[in-house]
């Protein structure tokens, strides 16, 4: 039976995150869900970049977004929130906005933005669409992340395998989220390192 974005996740939210051994021995025994570039050695941030010219503050508390785009294609994004040793942040803002199904942001209302916390575990996922390509730049998704009293990392993930991802100058490899193709849409992973 092919896997589903729903049975994915549910992969990843009975994960029991304890500490680096454990995330090392999950990706290992679970190859669907490895890990993203992270804190395997211990001294590398996600890397910043800009939040661009369509951030809004003050997005909902909401992690299903879906609903916002019903023609689009389904994805799930999720990872985890963690400190540059492994440990995860739990109770970290994870925010996220992006461009519809036609390449459009929304400039008025919060379609297809929203924020979250993290759990006690460092997790964080959305349910939303696949961002349409537009003028200039390759798909991704805007996050802002920030940990219980820390700084704000502003960053952008990208798709792999994307014909412009090599003309987009914010693009970076390490940002790249690790994508599985399921039987109702796609499933992202990407763990924040801040």
């Amino acid at each position: 039976m092919p896997s589903t974005r729903r049975s994915l996740l549910t992969a990843f939210l009975t994960l029991p995150l304890i500490d680096a051994a454990r995330m090392k021995a999950f990706a290992q025994a679970a190859p669907e869900l490895p890990l993203t570039l992270a804190c395997d050695d211990g001294d590398h941030p996600t890397p910043e970049r800009e939040a661009g010219p369509f951030f809004r503050p003050n997005s909902p508390l909401n992690r299903d977004l879906y609903p916002d785009a019903p023609g689009g294609e389904r994805i799930t994004v999720a990872g985890f929130v963690l400190d540059n040793r492994c440990r995860p942040l739990g109770g970290s803002l994870v925010e996220i906005w992006h461009a519809d199904e036609n390449g459009d942001y929304d400039s008025v209302g919060f379609r297809l933005r929203g924020h979250q916390f993290t759990d006690t575990q460092g997790r964080w996922w959305f349910n939303t669409i696949v961002p349409a390509l537009y003028p200039g730049r390759t798909r991704h998704f805007h996050f802002k992340v920030q940990r219980p009293g820390g700084r704000v990392l502003t960053t952008q993930l990208y798709f792999p395998r994307e014909p412009r991802n090599a003309g987009d100058r914010l693009f970076d490899e390490a940002l790249l989220l690790d994508m599985k193709q399921t039987s109702d849409g796609k499933f992202g992973r990407f763990d924040f390192v801040i």
